[in-house]
């Protein structure tokens, strides 16, 4: 799928990275705008224009940026983050700048939904994107169809329809069926979103006419799911492409992080065999990859001082040879300045880079962390718990050694300290999880797959240990 703009892997390389994948490698996040100071040190520096790697898709012969935009986390009047994290108004004068930087650098992939930024992404992709040639970029959108109340046929095909009206367009480049696998029943949720309101032979004949160019899905959790619709795709090809998680924790620890999902290893080597170019999402895992302990933020500088840390997991991520384009939602302008220095051009991983990025990984799955992305399709809790907020603080007082294990230990008080005082500062009382009754309801909704009660009450049970401590002392 490279093409002559594609730097070359040497064989030892490619094989040690892919897994024996060459053979059918040829047919074939998401920045979360959030990252320490060195995160952003790369991006004073200006991007070249005409450097940008691009991978050829087989089916249909399109030239794509290896960089594509998410557009999931788009930036809010006042700078008041992005708005995945906010009611304010999205700001259109800076997403129309974005999109033109990017553009003007190369970037052609420009991926959103009905779903993302409370239902607008669409309509201010559309406006940004308008205002371009067609010709010059390919637009990816998906049905995002996740309540039962949308599965009807009737209803389906008016969030399809919709689409076209919101992005101003009269095709679809890249078309999604949006998080097969999610749910408690991943199985059963696709048969009623696509099977028995004939909604896939629509999308089918829907192709056939032109209106979509490439027909594929994104896909999370159930792996039944996913080796169903490739199964399908043996009988009668469908996909040209499908969406995956993919990174350097992922690659061969999904599964030991969470029993309930599937290594990156053997979904990318499903498709490459296959020849379905991959699309990946989080290639920082909703920013756990740039935000690092101190340690191995330490170790990664040292090898490349000039880089940020979330350049590793982008060139990994980017390095296969079945991927065709990967996705970052880059809300500010230094986040879309330093993924372009990243990957334009793309210098692929060498072996020894590969083994000590496996080491890094292996590191941080001793940490035991919650595998939350920040994602917040768990929200809103009808008890109003900030789900992702407890759970990034927890994953962060451990990767920085500030979870108090035993009374014993020699840093205990100050460690729980530093714990509870910051537990209060980053998620508001009336939101913590002692709120937490256990209802499920955020549990379908959760692209990792984490049994989100579960956790919560874990931790609430772990918060109320110290307090306790703490008066016991007292």
């Amino acid at each position: 799928m490279e093409d002559k703009n594609t730097p070359k892997l040497n064989r030892r390389s490619f094989l040690r990275v892919m897994a024996g994948s060459a053979a059918t490698a040829t047919a074939g996040l998401t920045l979360a705008g959030c990252g320490n100071k060195a995160e952003t040190q790369a991006s004073t520096q200006e991007p070249p224009l005409d450097q940008m790697t691009y991978r050829t898709n087989p089916n249909t012969g399109d030239r794509v940026s290896i960089l594509g935009y998410g557009m999931m986390r788009l930036p809010l009047e006042g700078g008041k983050g992005s708005a995945r994290e906010s009611d304010a108004p999205i700001d259109q004068e800076m997403v129309n700048r974005l999109v033109d930087y990017a553009i003007d650098h190369g970037v052609n992939y420009f991926d959103t939904s009905p779903a993302y930024c409370r239902g607008l992404s669409e309509h201010s992709t559309g406006i940004a994107l308008s205002r371009h040639p067609r010709d010059k970029y390919f637009i990816a959108t998906k049905f995002s169809n996740f309540s039962p109340q949308t599965w009807s046929r009737e209803e389906s095909i008016k969030m399809y329809e919709n689409s076209f009206k919101e992005l101003q367009v009269d095709y679809i480049d890249y078309y999604l069926l949006h998080g097969i696998g999610m749910g408690e029943d991943g199985m059963e949720a696709y048969k009623g979103r696509y099977e028995k309101n004939g909604l896939l032979s629509f999308l089918k004949e829907e192709k056939k006419k032109g209106k979509i160019r490439n027909l594929g899905f994104s896909y999370h959790g159930d792996i039944a799911v996913y080796d169903l619709l490739l199964a399908m795709h043996d009988q009668e090809p469908i996909w040209d492409f499908v969406q995956i998680e993919l990174n350097y924790l992922d690659w061969q620890h999904a599964s030991e992080i969470n029993p309930r999902n599937t290594d990156a290893e053997y979904l990318y080597n499903e498709l490459v065999r296959r020849g379905i170019p991959a699309v990946i999402m989080e290639p920082l895992l909703g920013g756990r990859l740039s935000n690092m302990p101190d340690g191995i933020v330490k170790r990664l500088k040292e090898r490349a001082p000039e880089k940020s840390v979330a350049s590793w997991a982008f060139r990994y991520a980017a390095t296969p040879p079945g991927v065709l384009t990967l996705l970052s939602g880059m809300t500010f302008m230094e986040h879309l300045k330093d993924n372009l220095l990243n990957l334009a051009p793309l210098v692929p991983l060498k072996e020894e880079e590969q083994q000590f990025l496996e080491n890094i990984a292996t590191e941080m799955v001793r940490l035991k962390t919650i595998p939350c992305n920040d994602c917040k399709y768990c929200r809103p809790c009808p008890y109003g718990i900030d789900i992702p907020g407890v759970f990034l603080h927890y994953n962060k007082c451990l990767s920085e050694g500030n979870v108090p294990l035993a009374p014993s230990a020699s840093d205990y008080q100050k460690a729980r300290r530093a714990f509870l005082v910051g537990y209060d500062r980053s998620v508001p009382k009336l939101r913590q999880a002692n709120h937490c009754t256990g209802c499920g309801q955020c549990n379908p909704h959760c692209p990792q797959r984490i049994l989100i009660p579960a956790e919560i009450q874990r931790i609430d049970r772990y918060v109320e240990e110290l307090k306790q401590q703490k008066k016991h002392e007292d």
